[in-house]
């Protein structure tokens, strides 16, 4: 692959990256380091890539993938938790941007999910269909739909609670 060619698509797909980037570091500069593997591991994969799956799918792919290794190995050295930002929030999910209560209850809720279940909720939220999300997390669309269910119903017992 040509170097041109590379720059373009990590452009076309720059925002799928922020976003990835963003919903796993809250520090600017773990944020870079993260950006720098995904770029990496972007570049290498590449070869791979055999056209099955729409570009952006992959790259979600190997950025969620990425993330998600970065996360359990700067867990295991600093026993941070990891919290979305809210510009993330706001890009993902602008509707709920509009009534300040629901976005701070769905933003306290994101912040208490698994990274697994952080990066299935970010898909869900960036309107991905069920066959891309399983896709990209590596599981079936019927266990998506499962998970996105069970996310559902945690929101709804925690609202209840309030």
């Amino acid at each position: 692959m040509k170097k041109e060619e590379f720059i373009d698509l990590i452009d076309s797909n720059r925002n799928l990256i922020y976003k990835i980037c963003h919903s796993y570091c809250p520090d600017p500069g773990k944020r870079q380091d993260l950006e720098q593997e995904i770029l990496i591991q972007l570049w290498n994969s590449y070869p791979k890539f055999d056209g099955r799956v729409k570009i952006s799918t992959w790259f979600y792919k190997v950025a969620l993938s990425t993330a998600i290794s970065f996360f359990r190995t700067d867990y295991r050295i600093n026993k941070n938790l990891i919290y979305l930002d809210k510009t993330v929030i706001s890009e993902v999910a602008e509707s709920i941007t509009e009534k300040d209560d629901q976005y701070e209850l769905l933003y306290a809720f994101i912040n208490r999910l698994t990274e697994f279940d952080k990066a299935l909720i970010l898909l869900y939220l960036d309107d991905l269909s069920y066959n891309d999300i399983a896709e990209i997390m590596g599981i079936s669309e019927s266990n998506v739909g499962t998970k996105l269910n069970r996310i559902r119903q945690k929101l709804k017992t925690q609202l209840k609670n309030l």
